[in-house]
């Protein structure tokens, strides 16, 4: 039978929120979670695997940090890597000159002495003064150099301690000098891409293979090939008149049905993160208003979309007071008066409570 758009939405429903895991295996299948520092009620990475974690609780990604094999990098977008994603995007270009580089050799040699060592004991050693940083503010020039040289690949986040990055040094195997190599590195990107966000309609495969500039920024120019040789390589079908890619080792979307779950899902989960393709999906236009003018917002500062069965069907944002989690919901036409729904959405907004460790406050 043909593939309709209705089979498309359920494939991209069911990869991605398969049946919850541990940390570590989710971590691994997922190889990369996006990362963001708001937290309402909890930060993004955090709600991302509360659906794919069993048991998970807000902060244990950051708890488990150091025994799980990741990495704080940047690879679409700044998140979570695995070891082995992380490997194939490195070494990274130095973009400083020769002055800076003494700098950079400095440090480079203090925290190979010291192993991991938080920002402030690094600031007292040097003292190199205070420069502009990227948003017009004042910080401490150490503080960003050593922020430059995480992006660089020289140094990794050891752990956080209060939210604060602890560095250490991190080494790489030589960039690859044969294209040949080159190309397969990259293709390994754009798979491991494609993996956490497909099915994806064309246009989106192409934005999305094109933000691998951000991971290996070495190899710019040679991405935009990256992107046709995906399109020869990926699982693919045309449904009215758009073509469609996924991983070439899985098959084509088949007739599913949808559970009977509401998830209250993150502004940057894998289901809702394309927003062509959310507006394809489910007909309506989805915004990530936390950095809108309140006046100007639609839906709210931090609405998470509700999906009910195979539709998302309306939005909700929650906050914690008192220890209780309050929630307040929109929907795209009206709430549904089907007695499953309810029931269903009790049971998220618990799974919510024990997921932020809440009180049980009527919403």
């Amino acid at each position: 039978m043909p593939v309709t758009l209705d089979d498309l939405r359920r494939f991209a429903i069911g990869r991605s929120l398969s049946a919850p895991t541990t940390l570590a295996r989710a971590i691994e299948k997922m190889a990369f979670v996006q990362a963001d520092p708001i937290r309402s009620p909890a930060r993004a990475q955090d709600l991302m695997l509360r659906h794919r974690v069993k048991n998970y609780c807000a902060g244990d990604l950051e708890r488990r940090y150091e025994s799980l094999g990741v990495a704080e990098d940047v690879f679409v977008n700044y998140g979570y890597v695995t070891s082995s994603l992380q490997r194939l995007m490195h070494p990274r270009p130095a973009a400083h000159g020769n002055r800076v580089a003494k700098h950079v050799q400095s440090l480079l040699d203090f925290l190979r002495e010291r192993g991991p060592t938080h920002p402030r004991e690094v600031n007292s050693h040097f003292l190199h003064g205070r420069t502009t940083n990227y948003f017009g503010g004042s910080s401490n020039a150490t503080t960003q150099l050593l922020q430059t040289m995480h992006c660089q690949g020289l140094l990794r986040v050891a752990r956080r301690e209060n939210g604060i990055r602890v560095y250490a040094v991190q080494e790489h195997d030589p960039e690859p000098r044969d294209k040949t190599e080159r190309q397969e590195r990259i293709d390994k990107l754009a798979d491991a891409a494609v993996n956490i966000y497909a099915p994806m309609p064309a246009a989106s495969l192409s934005f999305l293979l094109r933000r691998l500039r951000y991971a290996a920024p070495q190899w710019r120019a040679e991405v935009g090939s990256a992107v046709q040789r995906a399109k020869q390589r990926l699982s693919h079908t045309r449904v009215d008149g758009v073509d469609w890619y996924w991983p070439a080792d899985e098959k084509a979307p088949r007739r599913r049905t949808p559970s009977d779950e509401v998830r209250l899902l993150a502004p940057f989960d894998p289901v809702v993160w394309d927003r062509p393709r959310f507006e394809m999906f489910w007909g309506w236009r989805y915004r990530f208003e936390a950095y809108t003018p309140a006046p100007k917002r639609i839906r709210g500062y931090y609405s998470l979309p509700m999906l009910w069965r195979d539709r998302v069907i309306g939005w909700a944002n929650l906050s914690m007071k008192s220890g209780n989690l309050e929630a307040g919901f929109g929907y795209v036409e009206s709430a549904p008066r089907d007695a499953v729904f309810k029931r269903e959405l009790a049971v998220e907004l618990d799974r919510v409570r024990a997921f932020l460790g809440a009180g049980s406050g009527t919403p």
